[in-house]
């Protein structure tokens, strides 16, 4: 119970209208075009639960509701999987949305599962587009981060800038995320000066 109404608060009250098209068989008599536009109408509605998923477990966890991101981020992954399959790229940021929420609600060993997931989706996928990578590199960074482990995130966000560098350059925006949370981790150990470098570079 406890479970459902954490569900209902978080996302469910915003979908579950339009769970109703989604979850409603077609009429059985259809001749292929109407059945290929159904199919059609059914994946853009897909789509646009994923995308109110998705923006609802950000603002959750924005606002440091890191337990309530979770049912969201799951209705994102569920319908991410309904339209992309199982095993792909676009499933990637969904996990992260949940490691994210599932480290800042104190489970790492659930996080942890959801960043091993998103690392093996991005590596088995060559093509994988240097926004994922960065995404998947900043995370694993920032959870390493908050178990302590400082030396693997500053590895991992050092990988964050540099693909983000490669990709847009290096004065761009998207690598400057990679340096702010670098300065963190320095500032935390006291460096003050590496630390004031990179705020200075954000």
């Amino acid at each position: 119970v406890e479970h459902q109404k954490a569900d209902w608060v978080c996302i469910h009250r915003q979908i579950c209208q339009l769970l109703i098209p989604v979850r409603t068989s077609p009429p059985f008599v259809l001749s292929g075009k109407e059945r290929k536009h159904g199919r059609e109408e059914l994946v853009k509605r897909k789509k646009h639960i994923i995308d109110l998923a998705t923006y609802t477990a950000q603002e959750f966890i924005s606002g440091g509701r890191h337990q309530e991101a979770i049912p969201a981020a799951l209705q994102a992954l569920r319908f991410s999987t309904e339209v992309y399959g199982s095993n792909s790229v676009e499933l990637v940021p969904s996990y992260l949305l949940l490691a994210e929420a599932s480290a800042g609600a104190g489970n790492l060993q659930e996080a942890s599962k959801y960043l091993s997931q998103a690392q093996w989706i991005v590596l088995r996928t060559p093509d994988c587009s240097s926004a994922v990578q960065c995404q998947l590199h900043r995370s694993l960074g920032l959870f390493c981060a908050a178990k302590g482990e400082f030396h693997e995130a500053l590895y991992h966000l050092a990988n964050d800038i540099y693909v983000a560098s490669s990709t847009f350059g290096l004065k761009s925006l998207e690598a400057s995320g990679g340096y702010f949370h670098m300065a963190n981790i320095f500032f935390y150990q006291k460096k003050v000066n590496i630390a004031s470098s990179l705020y200075a570079e954000v």
